[in-house]
């Protein structure tokens, strides 16, 4: 009877942000406390909200870490001439390619708010490079990703075949991305950052 009590009491509460990692690694506090002010201003300005996500909490068990990944990742997602779609299409599927859902949930409002569609998306979970849904450049984009997150070492074919459809800045910009968000997927991953509740 005590457990079923305790049962019901826990199913009735709301919701807490989880403490713990999945690896054991704690979450620090979403309080203003959790590093630098000027830190913390700067990684609520960049979500939703302010609230600072599961990753900004893991991060900030280093402050001069998560400075430098916030730094680099608010230039990747807002300072760069990649279009934002050609940033989003390699994201998603990074996520895919390294079992990395909590990149997957984080980006898929973006990857739409972008102009990806819902059949994309379908496409991308598969890591079906459909020609019907994907352009040449996003064809080669996904090609690129695919071939740095599994190798490492992109084919030149593909780096030429991109060169051919994108300034060399776009490229680089596109290489970059694809670097950093593999970068993501393997903290996260390694951490056991958890979806927000």
């Amino acid at each position: 009877m005590t457990t079923l009590i305790l049962l019901a009491a826990l199913l009735s509460a709301p919701a807490q942000a989880k403490t713990v990692s999945r690896t054991g690694i704690p979450y620090v506090a979403d309080d203003d406390k959790a590093g630098p002010p000027e830190l913390i201003a700067a990684i609520r300005s960049r979500r939703p909200g302010g609230k600072l996500l599961n990753l900004d909490r893991m991060l900030l068990h280093s402050p001069n870490f998560a400075k430098g990944w916030n730094g680099m990742f608010a230039a990747i997602r807002s300072q760069l001439a990649l279009p934002g779609k050609l940033r989003e299409i390699p994201i998603m599927a990074i996520a895919v390619l390294n079992k990395a859902d909590y990149e997957w949930a984080q980006h898929e409002p973006e990857f739409l708010k972008a102009g990806g569609t819902k059949e994309q998306l379908a496409a991308l979970k598969e890591m079906r490079a459909d020609p019907k849904l994907f352009d040449a450049t996003e064809l080669a984009a996904l090609q690129l990703t695919t071939e740095m997150t599994r190798e490492a070492q992109p084919k030149q074919a593909t780096i030429d075949k991109l060169r051919s459809l994108l300034p060399d800045q776009q490229v680089v910009e596109l290489i970059g991305t694809i670097a950093g968000y593999n970068m993501v997927s393997r903290f996260l991953l390694a951490t056991g950052v958890e979806l927000e509740q």
